[in-house]
């Protein structure tokens, strides 16, 4: 998932943002995600996540329920790409 984050105006507000929605999502869907891309950019961060599931329904409840979190939650984020790719 591909992020801006128009309100950063540096690499440390940048990385205080994207630790907090990290810990959430890690918290609340019990989620493994790392920042992956844009590590030097000031208002954009590449977001990984992933989940194990026996089924593709729960997956795809879990990722979507990520995303509502972000966009509800993080009115300051906006999602400017997102892939899904499940096994």
């Amino acid at each position: 998932m591909k992020i801006h984050i128009p309100g950063s105006r540096s690499l440390k507000d940048k990385r205080s943002i994207v630790k907090s929605l990290v810990m959430r999502l890690q918290k609340q869907l019990n989620l493994s995600i790392a920042e992956v891309e844009d590590h030097d950019l000031w208002q954009m961060a590449t977001i990984g996540l992933a989940c194990v599931s026996n089924h593709n329904n729960r997956v795809e409840e879990i990722i979507s329920a990520a995303i509502s979190l972000i966009e509800r939650d993080y009115p300051t984020i906006e999602i400017v790409g997102k892939e899904i790719e499940i096994y």
